[in-house]
């Protein structure tokens, strides 16, 4: 699975126990897209709630850097 880098950024951000409010301060978004996109990555990836997305993201790689394509 390919995502993009923004998406990774936060998943990354997600990963360390940032709040969306903060994801979004850092990467310079606005509160609302970030809420959007981790909306958006728990529908593509079949999951409900924060701990199901970590849990998936991390079996599936995608926070490995040799896993990514981008």
């Amino acid at each position: 699975m390919q995502i993009e880098e923004t998406d990774h950024k936060i998943l990354e951000l997600l990963n360390e126990g940032l709040a969306d409010a903060a994801i979004a301060r850092q990467l310079g978004l606005s509160h609302r897209t970030v809420q959007r996109r981790v909306g958006n990555l728990m529908a593509t990836l079949q999951v409900k709630g924060r701990l199901a997305l970590g849990v998936k993201i991390h079996e599936l790689g995608l926070l490995n850097p040799q896993d990514r394509s981008n």
